[in-house]
């Protein structure tokens, strides 16, 4: 694909309508990989029962973390693609796009390797409180999920690359596609006797990496070839570039991880792993409304960024006015899900309904709305680039971990460790909202200027 045909349609005239066809495509994406997860989740309790699957789950969370270590850079290439694009510089996108690649290699290799070596030669037993003589392959299973997922590490940048040409549609599906892929083999595993620990933890951490490694040719050989990364378009000042504006996203990326990705570890560790189990069943009940969410809102990111380099503010103002009426209709989406859960959990994961009270799905959905407020706001932040402030009140998460511990110790609620989750979100989503309408107002001065 020609880059200044790109950069044509991107154009206001037909901005709109480019996120209009990502929103409608990525429901029905999203909503099969919604489908997929709430598959799975049953499935993986038969397939483990109700201890290891929240050992599983824990697991999951350090993957995630792993995940994570972009120190941004994920995000930052997406809008500086979006800017390359923009002002139809071809040389410097796939300058940042071969930088990106060079700096996430550079990054995987020391990970890979201290995260191998703690796994190996520390007592991962005890620090995850994992039952030795119920899950003797967790040591095993521990390291190859980290070298998988540290593979997927790199060529995960080509979702951000798609995201970057305001496609996240095609992001969308990529992710869709590891998901399906994990789910056809657990299920295969299951119905063949053979889901094991081991089995399932390699089922879903090799099947993202495979889909990756099948659009890499597709996404840099026949899609973009013009942005192909290569040795020679290795540029130092482009990595650099990118790493300052990377790493503010690498720091609110690790506040949100903090915040809510810890949680399951968390709970493991305050709790027993078993109740990590009823809180996950909780969350994948309740994100259904986050998929819906950002399945609207994540096109807005980069149609933002669009919309600003090229000064629309008029265009942002419209789109906000629709994201308040989204907020609203969420509101509703969760209060009523929260009173139909009883039925939805007897359906869906039968003997295990009991575990998850109408206490914590309620906690849940109140976390999911507060969460789901906070990106209202951030993915416009995001998208021009407003970083500062919200660095700032990642401070919230910082006293998280010492505060959940004390409510935890004194009150043995996970009720109320939930409820410390909802309390540390609230500053960040005032300060956001109050800087969204000073930017859009052009009143931003001082410490609320970008």
């Amino acid at each position: 694909m020609n880059l200044s045909f790109v950069k044509d349609i991107f154009q206001k005239k037909n901005r709109s309508s480019i996120l209009m066809l990502n929103v409608l495509a990525s429901f029905f994406i999203k909503g099969w990989s919604a489908l997929v997860v709430l598959i799975m989740v049953p499935l993986t309790l038969n397939c483990l029962g109700i201890y290891k699957n929240g050992v599983w789950l824990t697991l999951s969370s350090l993957l995630i973390w792993i995940d994570q270590m972009d120190i941004g850079l994920g995000n930052g290439l997406r809008n500086k693609l979006t800017s390359h694009i923009a002002h139809n510089n071809t040389k410097e996108a796939r300058n940042i796009i071969s930088s990106t690649f060079a700096m996430l290699v550079i990054i995987m290799f020391p990970i890979l390797i201290t995260l191998c070596s703690l796994s190996a030669f520390c007592d991962i037993y005890t620090f995850f409180n994992v039952d030795e003589s119920i899950i003797p392959e967790f040591r095993t299973a521990l390291l190859v999920a980290i070298t998988l997922v540290c593979m997927t590490f790199i060529l995960k940048i080509i979702g951000n690359v798609y995201m970057g040409m305001q496609l996240p549609a095609v992001s969308n599906l990529i992710l869709s596609l590891g998901q399906t892929v994990a789910l056809i083999v657990s299920a295969i595993l299951y119905y063949t006797n053979n889901a094991t620990f081991m089995n399932i933890v390699i089922a879903n951490t090799a099947s993202p990496l495979l889909v990756y490694m099948m659009f890499y040719p597709y996404t840099f050989y026949i899609k973009f070839p013009q942005l192909r990364p290569t040795i020679s378009s290795i540029n130092l000042r482009s990595a650099l570039e990118l790493g300052n504006i990377g790493l503010k996203f690498f720091w609110l990326q690790i506040a949100a991880l903090i915040q809510f990705m810890t949680a399951n570890i968390l709970i493991s560790r305050f709790f027993t792993p078993e109740m990590v189990t009823p809180y996950q069943i909780a969350y994948r009940y309740m994100s259904i409304v986050m998929v819906f969410f950002s399945i609207v809102c994540m096109p807005f990111w980069n149609a933002t960024t669009d919309a600003y380099e090229r000064g629309d503010m008029e265009w942002i103002r419209n789109a906000s006015t629709k994201m308040n009426w989204l907020s609203l209709t969420v509101a509703v989406l969760l209060v009523i899900l929260t009173v139909i859960s009883p039925f939805v959990y007897e359906l869906w994961v039968e003997e295990n309904k009991d575990a998850v009270s109408l206490n914590m799905t309620a906690m849940m959905a109140l976390y999911i709305f507060l969460m789901i407020l906070s990106y209202r706001y951030s993915y416009f932040l995001n998208g021009v680039g407003a970083l500062r402030l919200q660095l700032y009140m990642t401070i919230s998460s910082v006293v998280f971990i010492p505060l959940a511990w004390f409510v935890s110790y004194t009150t043995h609620s996970i009720i109320c460790f939930m409820a410390v989750m909802c309390v540390c979100n609230l500053p960040g989503i005032i300060v956001n909202a109050i800087q969204f309408n000073k930017i859009i107002n052009g009143k931003a001065k001082g410490i609320w200027r970008i």
